[in-house]
């Protein structure tokens, strides 16, 4: 199997390069590679590459996910969110490829307490949002078959993430201020990557359309960003007696407490009842993989 990824040093990038090496030969691109396009503001180009590489699949794990900057530079995440990976369905459906992308809770508009499923009605709130969702209208309208995976709350070892953030403030204050109005599941980048190698495998092996479409990927169970902030402090004072945390006050706030120039959704709940139908997998509980985030980088 050849397997085209590209992306390949963002958070889920990282971890695909780990989970698809079993799976066959991959040729992991960035922005940055030479000898094969594999940068998104260059669509034409993008598309040459599948063309001349021809891969059995084709993982886009790259993006513009710069939630607030996407507000002032929407051509930009227009180009990255929606018309490279028009072009890359495109191609894919011309050479029969599989296209695997990533999209987000961003596409919903964030009302209610009920978990979205896959067919709700969409609403983005930020130009981020809308242009995933474009996204991912355009990879289906091409044709090609595809596995679109919602994620939200995105963290990983590698680079910076809220975990680090809360522990670094934690560090330096007494008292943090954390909002806890917006609700989702934190879910790990190697999850994803898990998953989405199982994911392909399952496809190639059965060759089964019915499997092509979008599904909800993310972590079971939910919490909010200060609930999340406090399973941190508290984990880090379990696995190290002494992390030198001088924090002794986490207060909720709502998110009108820290104005954005994008509107964030207050209910990122994600079902992924589809997903285990499918798949035959169970998301596990995502204080699971925070903890062992948190194992690694303390």
């Amino acid at each position: 199997m050849k397997i085209l990824l590209l992306g390949k040093n963002g958070q889920v990038g990282w971890e695909l390069q780990r989970s698809l090496a079993p799976l066959g030969e991959v040729l992991a691109l960035d922005r940055h590679s030479t000898d094969f396009c594999g940068d998104l503001s260059q669509p034409e180009r993008l598309a040459q590459t599948v063309r001349d590489w021809r891969p059995d699949v084709i993982v886009n794990a790259a993006a513009h996910t710069a939630v607030d900057k996407a507000e002032s530079e929407s051509e930009l995440a227009r180009c990255l969110n929606v018309t490279a990976p028009a072009a890359l369905a495109q191609a894919a459906a011309e050479i029969g490829a599989w296209l695997v992308h990533y999209s987000t809770d961003y596409v919903f508009n964030g009302e209610g307490d009920q978990a979205w499923q896959e067919g709700d009605a969409t609403g983005p709130l930020s130009v981020y949002g809308q242009t995933k969702l474009e996204g991912e209208q355009a990879i289906v309208a091409s044709s090609c078959k595809h596995l679109i995976f919602r994620a939200s709350w995105v963290y990983a070892a590698r680079g910076g993430n809220f975990a680090k953030t809360m522990l670094r403030l934690a560090a330096e204050r007494e008292r943090l201020t954390v909002i806890d109005d917006q609700h989702g599941a934190p879910t790990g980048a190697d999850l994803i990557a898990d998953v989405t190698a199982h994911a392909i495998r399952q496809v190639m092996a059965s060759q089964t359309p019915a499997l092509a479409g979008i599904y909800h990927l993310v972590a079971s169970g939910e919490t909010t960003w200060h609930g999340y902030a406090s399973h941190v402090i508290a984990q880090a004072r379990h696995l190290q007696p002494d992390p030198g945390l001088k924090v002794t006050e986490i207060a909720p706030v709502p998110t009108t407490a820290f104005p954005t120039p994008a509107q964030r959704p207050l209910n990122s709940r994600l079902s992924t009842h589809k997903l285990q139908e499918a798949f035959g997998l169970v998301p596990p509980p995502w204080q699971q993989g925070v903890n062992r985030m948190l194992a690694e980088i303390l």
